[in-house]
């Protein structure tokens, strides 16, 4: 398939690293010749013409950038028919021969309805929850990690020197990889999780009470926002327990930031691979990671997968988490 016009957005909630693999997209595309245009605001950009040519001036000095310098948005208006036949209208019109989206599942979802129109496309998983089934690893979770990592470990100075319990809780949406991880690495004595069941009282309170009689005054629950709300968590304690938790609720903070050495290098690779799928004919693919290579899947098949959290990662955290004689 010969490739001349190629259009590259990012759609729904942003993550550190979109700009890398935007910037990847534009200069493979320059490299082989190929016009690029970015599609601003996501979807709702391609039904209504918001689109400007690109070129390596276009993306320079953006690798080290959080955001996104496409824009993002969720657009209602593509869920209907009418909105996707604008879209796919808007194609033809510019002579775009294939769409490269960024972004999350309902990203790809709506690719994926553009291309039951003819229109080819490629996605990219960029998404901080880490959620997407059909890859290992998401563009953006690695720096919202850390960005959480580092905010736990501000924290934890000033509530150790006051002796005090804190709720923290972490984005991902449904999907619990996010606060598994942050929790994990800031030595949390609870993690809780949206893919667990949650017996209260073994999980959280009495994780607290051991906390408590092997001497320890200072205490970290991490919370998946997808368990509930953090408020109600920390009113749960002070019910069944002495201790009067203090709530964080990190939020969008987590988004933000300069994109880690590990978000920029996999963001670039992505949107390279991406290019080159379509340059050989490929199209209505995922590009995807496993066990440390790259690769690509059927819109279909990947968006049918799941995603669950593995036994051992359960299993490693109830013995990371609170204390054992």
């Amino acid at each position: 398939m010969s490739v001349k016009r190629i259009g590259v957005l990012t759609s729904g909630g942003d993550a550190p690293g979109m700009n890398a693999a935007v910037r990847a997209v534009v200069r493979t595309c320059l490299y082989h010749g190929i016009e690029v245009y970015g599609i601003r605001r996501g979807w709702n950009g391609l039904i209504h013409g918001d689109i400007i040519k690109m070129d390596a001036s276009s993306v320079s000095r953006t690798i080290n950038r959080g955001g996104t310098i496409l824009y993002t948005a969720r657009s209602k208006e593509f869920m209907t028919e009418e909105g996707q036949k604008r879209a796919v209208s808007t194609c033809k019109f510019l002579g775009l021969d294939s769409i490269i989206a960024i972004g999350g599942d309902g990203t790809f979802r709506g690719a994926r309805a553009l291309s039951k129109y003819g229109i080819n496309v490629v996605c990219i998983p960029g998404t901080i929850d880490n959620d997407i089934s059909c890859t290992n690893y998401c563009i953006g979770f690695d720096t919202a990690a850390n960005t959480a990592i580092e905010c736990i470990d501000r924290l934890r100075d000033t509530m150790q020197s006051h002796e005090r319990c804190s709720v923290v809780e972490v984005m991902g949406r449904n999907a619990g990889f996010l606060a598994m991880y942050v929790g994990l690495a800031v030595g949390a004595t609870a993690v809780l999780v949206p893919e667990k069941e949650i017996d209260f009282e073994k999980d959280v309170i009495e994780k607290l009470r051991q906390a408590r009689l092997h001497g320890f005054t200072h205490y970290m629950i991490i919370v998946a926002e997808g368990v509930g709300d953090a408020n109600e968590i920390a009113q749960k304690i002070r019910d069944s327990i002495d201790l009067d938790p203090r709530v964080t609720v990190l939020g969008h903070i987590q988004r933000g930031g300069s994109p880690t050495g590990r978000d920029r290098v996999n963001a670039t690779k992505m949107g390279y691979l991406a290019v080159e799928l379509l340059r050989a004919g490929k199209n209505n693919r995922i590009v995807c990671t496993h066990d440390g290579l790259y690769t690509d899947v059927d819109i279909d098949e990947g968006l049918a997968m799941n995603k669950n959290i593995q036994q051992m990662e359960i299993d490693l955290l109830a013995a990371m988490t609170g204390y054992h004689n």
